[in-house]
């Protein structure tokens, strides 16, 4: 059964797309039928940035467990840092 929930959540970042690298400005996550995974369920993330169009987007299909572990790993990371390192506040400039 699909939850048709989706929890969208604005993004600061860059992903690398079918087109190459793009800014990455949201971020949407929800539980339904995958597209390509051969699990009947999955948990889905779109990582996109609307303004770009269609190809601006990287799509993820985990398992229920696979999200755990990246959500760990994650967090995990984020702790082995010093705080701040990687905010928003940190940007290198060019």
């Amino acid at each position: 059964m699909c939850t048709y929930q989706t929890h969208k959540v604005g993004l600061a970042g860059a992903a690398k797309g079918a087109s190459g690298w793009f800014t990455l400005t949201d971020g949407a996550v929800y539980v339904d039928h995958p597209f390509h995974s051969t699990n009947e369920h999955t948990l889905n993330i779109d990582f996109t940035n609307p303004s770009e169009g269609p190809s601006a987007r990287v799509a993820v299909e985990l398992t229920e467990e696979a999200a755990l572990a990246l959500v760990e790993a994650i967090q995990r990371a984020l702790d082995s840092a010093p705080p701040g390192m990687a905010s928003a506040a940190g940007r290198r400039t060019a």
